[in-house]
């Protein structure tokens, strides 16, 4: 007779858990602030609770291996939580003009890999393939939440440190570039999975 061992359960309220549905609950809170672009007041407001949510990217999941709260949903989640900050982030500054002319092509190239990964997580989810986050989309990472934070302080930003917006532009062309790199990364395992897929 075969036991059946019962699963546990992933913990919905770890504190790790906890910081990442602060990211998601962070992101309207941002964009909201973001619908009055031209008042110096309401730009920092979104750049405070931006960086809040930016460092609970960092520290959910140092929470989670420190203290052993790693769990399905939180690995669920947690990218979720991401993108959803920086498209939100993205639209919101392409809408009131912080992001212009050329420059939008960096943000359409980040808003397209962060879907096109979000599909090909899915398909080797199905296949239970499992791709690491390579040093390089760290790196990636990081140079896209301090290119927002620049670009959320915008114009009044200006008045404190002067090039605000250009630095801000700047790495958003760097982390449009390392997009590009670790979205081949994804896609070459898609397509492996899928080629060897099709030949059996």
């Amino acid at each position: 007779m075969t036991m059946v061992v019962p699963r546990r359960r992933s913990a919905a309220f770890t504190l790790a858990n906890l910081l990442t549905y602060g990211r998601v609950a962070a992101v309207p809170v941002v964009a909201g602030f973001l619908f009055w672009p031209q008042d110096p007041s309401a730009r920092f407001a979104a750049l405070a609770v931006f960086v809040l949510a930016a460092i609970t990217d960092y520290l959910d999941g140092y929470v989670a291996r420190a203290y052993a709260q790693s769990s399905a949903l939180g690995r669920m989640l947690d990218p979720i939580a991401d993108k959803l900050l920086v498209a939100a982030c993205l639209l919101m500054l392409a809408a009131d003009g912080s992001i212009p002319g050329p420059s939008l092509w960096a943000a359409i190239v980040i808003l397209c890999r962060e879907i096109l990964v979000s599909g090909l997580r899915e398909y080797l989810a199905e296949l239970k393939v499992g791709v690491p986050v390579s040093r390089v989309a760290k790196w990636k990472t990081g140079a896209q939440l301090v290119s927002l934070g620049f670009l959320i302080a915008g114009p009044a930003g200006e008045a404190i440190l002067p090039g605000t917006v250009m630095i801000g532009l700047t790495l958003l062309w760097i982390s449009a570039a390392l997009t590009l790199y670790t979205g081949w990364d994804y896609l070459r395992a898609g397509l492996r999975h899928m080629m060897d897929d099709e030949v059996r």
